[in-house]
């Protein structure tokens, strides 16, 4: 059997695996809990707390500065290193935290954040560090491709989170009424358990650790990881800023951040499969570099498995978008709708950037890709300056995927220029033809078919015919990769 076979499925398993358990977890917490808290407390209250819970996000990568995704590609290289950096970067970790509490707080007061606003983000910043460490703990289950158990430990915040807002929002348990304050403290204890249960997991695999400050180890460490964290952080404001700026910079702010934050969170959620491919493939494409393969063909599997769903989700969201918006949200009209289909076509820029610029980074091009992501939050801080007065936040949603769409392309180009890949001209004439008839089916179906749900399963339907007949993705292929056997020392 050859090498890329057994790669294969063992790509094609882990995947199902993490794609089962953040499927049966995730869209409940953002579709039941998430959406509940937003209909519960209203859309100008949460976009009270979007637009704050963006600027501790957008920060955030002072608590990492790059080590995160540095140590995946260097532990899934040097396995030997697990101990020795285990108790390093913990400790530096804490220093870290330090320095961003300070810059956080320099700046909320700076743009005059008032006493109700600090209060919050006292906790939005315990949040982030938690979910920071909880990130960097798990990175070392995939560096070591225990990626059963990194599936697990993925979910467990959300799962602990389901629970207790579970309890506050449909129980007795606690008093009433529900408020924004009660969300995020629900967050701090759920990190708080996750962190502490993902490090136990670790500690078992690294055995003893001794934390203590070595500054010339921080020192050599970060500066092999800055370059990561200044990716982060470029791509962090191009992402986040939108909900800060329109806050910030409209008289009703907290209203449009709401808005806006309604339909980010659709689009948030439908990033999730994308987003837990590169966790996959990050390792992956690092171990294969390394060893010099050929990642052409991995490169393509992923994309296939991924952006074919993508066109067929999008072309159903954009139709039934009135639909999906009533069903989720009480406070919503004709322009959320606008908005929502907007924003909504960036997945598929941000799907093809879980794969080309993952890809992008196990090869260590770091300096392109913050080239490229300087140039794009320029492009989203330009736009959003210059469209936000005028559209609200529908122009934030066309600053954010006009900026989304140049990285994609940009990535797209870099990787192809990098790799020598070939331009798949069999395969794009695939998805133009799966649009195609995808927007065909979507016209016709939502005409003659009264009830949405059963419109939408019918489209699906008819485009995973196309996608079969037109052999997008090899089914034959694919359950050969299934079937395949292989030895416990192999995976």
């Amino acid at each position: 059997m050859s090498n890329f076979i057994l790669l294969r499925r063992f790509f094609v398993t882990n995947l199902f695996i993490v794609l089962l358990l953040n499927l049966l977890v995730k869209p409940f917490w953002i579709f039941g809990i998430d959406r509940s808290v937003q209909n519960a407390v209203g859309s100008q209250e949460y976009g009270f707390y979007f637009a704050l819970f963006n600027f501790t996000l957008i920060l955030n990568i002072l608590l990492d500065l790059g080590i995160t995704n540095y140590n995946n590609r260097n532990i899934a290289q040097h396995n030997q290193l697990l101990n020795k950096h285990l108790s390093n970067v913990l400790s530096l970790k804490i220093v870290l935290f330090i320095f961003y509490s300070i810059i956080v707080f320099a700046l909320a007061f700076i743009v005059r954040y008032n006493e109700r606003q600090l209060y919050l983000i006292i906790f939005l910043v315990i949040n982030q560090f938690f979910l920071s460490l909880i990130l960097y703990l798990r990175s070392n289950l995939s560096a070591l491709h225990l990626f059963k158990t990194d599936s697990f430990v993925s979910v467990l915040d959300r799962l602990i989170m389901i629970i207790l807002c579970s309890l506050m929002l449909w129980t007795s348990l606690f008093s009433k009424p529900f408020t924004i304050e009660k969300f995020v403290y629900a967050q701090t204890v759920s990190y708080v358990i996750a962190a502490a249960i993902v490090f136990w997991i670790v500690l078992k695999k690294a055995g003893k650790i001794y934390l203590h400050i070595d500054w010339q180890f921080f020192i050599v460490f970060l500066k092999q990881s800055y370059p990561y964290a200044l990716l982060i952080l470029l791509m962090a404001f191009y992402n986040r800023i939108d909900g800060v700026m329109l806050e910030r910079m409209l008289d009703n702010g907290q209203e449009q951040a709401g808005i806006y934050a309604q339909s980010f969170r659709i689009l948030d959620a439908a990033s999730m499969i994308a987003f837990l491919f590169s966790g996959l493939l990050l390792p992956m494409f690092s171990k294969m570099l390394k060893e010099k393969k050929d990642v052409y063909p991995l490169v393509q599997l992923s994309y296939k498995l991924i952006i074919l769903p993508v066109l067929v989700f999008l072309v159903i969201a954009i139709t039934y978008a009135p639909q999906i918006m009533n069903l989720l949200y009480h406070h919503n009209d004709n322009y959320s709708i606008f908005v929502f289909r907007v924003l909504i076509i960036g997945l598929f820029a941000t799907s093809t950037t879980y794969i080309y610029g993952t890809l992008l980074t196990a090869n260590g091009n770091l300096k392109e890709l913050n080239k490229m992501a300087f140039i794009t939050m320029l492009i989203n801080i330009g736009l959003n300056l210059l469209l936000i007065p005028h559209f609200q936040a529908l122009g934030s949603a066309f600053s954010s995927i006009t900026a989304q769409l140049f990285a994609a392309f940009f990535q797209i180009y870099l990787s192809i220029k990098i790799f020598h890949f070939q331009i798949n001209k069999k395969f794009l004439f695939q998805l133009a033809l799966l649009l195609f008839i995808a927007i065909i089916a979507a016209i016709i179906v939502s005409h003659f078919i009264p009830n949405w749900l059963v419109g939408a399963v019918i489209i699906g339907i008819i485009c995973a015919i196309i996608i079969l007949l037109s052999r997008a993705i090899d089914i034959k292929m694919f359950l050969s990769v299934i079937r395949s056997k292989t030895t416990k020392s192999e995976e």
